[in-house]
């Protein structure tokens, strides 16, 4: 039994081995760390422990934000990364600061870290004249990991960032050329006795929620709206999810950050609601960052011109964001085995009488085959399918408003990390329009060394390819672009 109090006086600590002696990943990565660190990890039936000691004068901290999922680069900190499945492509990734400020998230396509994935941990921490000492208890029920017959080994890494030295170092080296979060980099944990059998996990959080507004500046008469509803995760295997929600509500959300926009066309900002966030890449990674075929902030949000009458009797027209109302929907998420990922989406939205909006069914289908070591190939399908409302209310199938997308994709991770590419396809479908150039493709290869990084990339958008559910800024263009560097 640990003490979390974060002194590594329990008896478990003692027998525990240490994990020591980092590398630098940069300045340098040819040499040992300067701060010193040394790791241990125990366990038991509920949690996964790490303690740390770790070298470094109390007067040297440095820290701009106690905010919880601080950005890198922004405080001293320790960090560890689990890839629990050792694909080297999917995994977590939990920090604190010598202050006790947690970050936590996701890690995919092997180095891509999404933060705003929230979930429960906990450490505790005591600072010292030279070192400061970190207790973490990271429940077993927050990752995703399948136990096996025989000897049970993960993938694991360990990483410290100085900002006064100016130092970032890792137990398992990773060069220069990559950030120190690449999975493809990290060492083996090695179960001597497995850990403990995932057992059922269902959580449930029911929601009850009252709102009233008033515009002011053009005297818009006051709406109330009083919501009830939930949501619901169900491990339906220890590595395969499934979300329900319904009529939910996602006024906790962070807002986006405020970026001037000079261009002509719409930013793409990242998706924050936790329903979408877990394996997110399995939906929202298709294609190019500039044309994503699915795009989850497509669903049950939307931003038009609606008229409102004034107390006055006049009659205004305000442009702004408005929640288009999800009704219902279910996200299945995850793997199936070693090699085969899936994920399935079904949402339903309701009608927006403002912006004289029939409700829609959103379906998003994907299937993923791990290949070689680390690469992977992929098939998606999209589908929204928009219905009518006509003068007496009624609900109608319209069979003209529809946008479908198919696509295959082969993204490649060689086992060194230094080649990446990306080969996709994607065609739409759209009813009582042309079809004729509805097609896109790209094709992107890459190489990185300590001293170089060369890439080459094309893309090609087709005239009429529409993507309703996806980031399609500039249809009917081509583009290719070569650069050293």
């Amino acid at each position: 039994m640990i003490r979390l109090d974060g002194a590594l006086d329990d008896a478990a600590w003692q027998s525990a081995q240490v994990a020591k002696d980092f590398f630098q990943n940069f300045p340098f990565d040819t040499s040992a760390a300067n701060l010193k660190s040394e790791i241990r990890l125990t366990f038991d039936q509920n949690f996964l422990y790490i303690g740390a000691v770790l070298y470094q004068a109390q007067a040297d901290y440095i820290t701009t934000s106690l905010k919880r999922d601080f950005q890198s680069g922004t405080s001293d900190v320790f960090a560890v990364n689990i890839d629990p499945f050792s694909d080297k492509l999917n995994g977590f990734h939990f920090a604190v600061s010598p202050f006790n400020v947690q970050r936590e998230g996701l890690i995919d396509n092997g180095t891509n870290l999404t933060i705003d994935w929230d979930n429960k941990w906990y450490s505790e921490i005591q600072n010292h004249t030279d070192h400061w000492v970190i207790e973490m208890a990271i429940p077993f029920k927050t990752l995703r990991y399948r136990q096996v017959s025989g000897q049970n080994a993960w993938r694991i890494n360990f990483v410290r960032f100085g900002l006064k030295q100016n130092e970032a170092s890792t137990w398992s080296p990773v060069p220069r050329a990559f950030m120190p979060v690449n999975l493809a980099f990290t060492g083996s944990l090695i179960w001597e006795d497995a850990p403990p059998q995932p057992g059922a996990n269902v959580s449930v959080i029911p929601y009850i929620i009252g709102r009233t507004e008033k515009d002011f500046e053009f005297k818009i008469p006051t709406e109330n709206k009083l919501n009830i509803g939930g949501d619901a995760k169900i491990a339906i295997t220890p590595s395969l999810n499934l979300d329900l929600t319904l009529n939910p509500d996602f006024s906790q959300v962070d807002v986006d950050r405020q970026i001037t926009n000079l261009s002509r066309f719409e930013l793409f900002f990242p998706e924050r609601r936790q329903f979408f966030l877990e394996n997110e890449d399995l939906f929202g990674r298709f294609g190019f960052p500039d044309s994503r075929p699915f795009f989850s902030r497509r669903v049950g949000l939307a931003n038009g011109s609606i008229r409102k009458v004034t107390t006055e009797g006049d009659t205004i027209s305000v442009t702004r964001n408005l929640n288009v109302p999800i009704k219902a929907g279910m996200r299945l998420s995850g793997k199936l085995d070693k090699n085969w990922r899936i994920g399935l989406l079904n949402m339903q939205t309701g009608q927006v009488s403002a912006l004289k909006q029939g409700p829609a069914n959103y379906t998003v289908g994907v299937l993923q085959r791990k290949v070689f070591e680390r690469s992977a190939i992929s098939a998606v399908f999209v589908n929204k399918e928009n219905f009518s409302v006509d003068a007496q209310e009624k609900i109608l199938h319209n069979p003209s408003a529809y946008n479908r997308v198919a696509g295959l994709e082969y993204n490649l991770f060689s086992k060194d990390n230094k080649w990446e590419g990306e080969f996709y396809y994607h065609r739409s479908f759209s009813g009582k329009q042309k079809n004729d150039d509805a097609q896109s493709a790209a094709a992107f290869l890459g190489h990185s060394t300590q001293k170089w990084n060369v890439f080459s990339g094309m893309q090609y958008l087709g005239r009429d390819y529409r993507a309703d559910v996806g980031f399609i800024p500039v249809p009917g263009s081509f583009r290719c672009s070569t650069s050293p560097e």
